[in-house]
């Protein structure tokens, strides 16, 4: 997988078109020092369109899809805050990342990136930044993450949500070029796209995002972004558990649902991934969590329902033809902030 820019190796991403800022206006009083746009208090993520192979043409940038948790770091003049995809305050959960962002040397800015754990090969791992963090309703703070970041939305001043990607990331390479630390440039990679994604796989990573370098931010899925997953990794919401009298922890499997507009939709079950003391923990907390009404309507001997909280990430290889996850494996539950995160059906490709 060729990198189109390395840092410290090769030159800068090379660029004909300039950031042009938006006409000067009254300074925000709120904010004197920034004598152009108010710094927004919050941006709602860009997310990307699940596909089963990625786009092609000159209008496409690639990048490496990181396997973590989705971050707007501000930098903002009295100090630095780290939201969560869903809008949560998660500051104090990754200090090495928000001292990072203290030292860019920049008086504003909001960075968009993903929050990882690395494994001893380079790729992002998820149970590792799961662990690092305290696990599912753990405190910790993860001193291992560090934040890929790989979009620009606000710099000194100016909402760059209006200007094109390829501008937003110029800018964002120049001002993390050189620097080695918690936070680094996500890069793009160029070459066949087809050729990238195999490579991806072929290493062990997720799989690529591709997005259009001529859009300007949106928000939401709007397919701007777009991605590529070698194994599918999605979120599902655990409504209940099937029984078992020979499995550990008692569970054979958990039931999933995915989001169809403001209700659920049965996704199937999972019945591998899990260990013995994760079954024991998931039995317990569902068992909490009974409710003789189902959220969605389910069929089968021995299933105990529960109300719709518990988030698992789940890998799977596909779909079945009414609408099932093929091959499922369970990889670890998400907080329960991370609501934003499960999977809406009308997403599937």
């Amino acid at each position: 997988m060729r990198q189109s820019r390395k840092r410290r190796t090769s030159p800068l991403l090379q660029s004909d078109q300039i950031a042009q800022s938006q006409p000067r206006r009254r300074r925000d009083p709120a904010q004197p020092n920034l004598p152009f746009d108010p710094m927004p208090n919050r941006i709602e993520p860009c997310l990307a369109l699940l596909k089963s192979s990625p786009p092609t043409g000159p209008d496409w940038i690639y990048e490496v899809k990181w396997d973590g948790y989705r971050l707007a770091v501000h930098v903002e003049p009295d100090g630095v805050r780290i939201i969560t995809r869903g809008g949560h305050d998660w500051t104090s959960r990754f200090p090495a990342i928000a001292d990072a962002a203290k030292r860019l040397g920049v008086r504003s800015a909001i960075l968009d990136g993903e929050a990882v754990v690395l494994d001893g090969n380079g790729r992002s791992d998820f149970g590792a930044l799961q662990k690092s963090l305290g696990g599912r309703g753990g405190k910790r703070a993860s001193t291992e993450a560090i934040l890929y970041a790989f979009d620009l939305l606000y710099f000194d001043g100016h909402d760059l949500t209006g200007t094109e990607l390829s501008v937003r990331r110029h800018l964002l390479g120049d001002l993390l070029d050189g620097f080695d630390s918690a936070i680094q440039f996500s890069e793009d990679v160029s070459g066949d796209p087809d050729e990238a994604l195999a490579n991806a796989c072929s290493l062990g990573l997720e799989g690529v995002i591709a997005k259009h370098r001529d859009r300007p931010y949106h928000s939401g899925r709007t397919g701007d972004w777009l991605k590529i997953k070698c194994i599918q990794s999605e979120s599902f919401m655990v409504v209940g558990y099937e029984q078992s009298s020979v499995a550990r922890g008692g569970i054979g499997s958990l039931l999933l649902a995915a989001r169809r507009g403001s209700g659920w939709i049965s996704v199937g079950s999972v019945g591998t991934g899990f260990k013995g003391r994760d079954a024991v923990y998931l039995k317990t907390t569902l068992d909490k969590l009974k409710t003789k009404q189902p959220v969605v309507p389910m069929k089968g001997k021995n299933l105990v329902f529960a109300q719709p909280t518990l988030i698992a990430e789940i890998e799977f290889r596909g779909w079945t033809d009414d609408g099932n996850l093929r091959h499922a494996s369970y990889k670890g539950l998400r907080e329960v902030q991370d609501n934003a995160a499960v999977f809406d059906i009308e997403d599937k490709p």
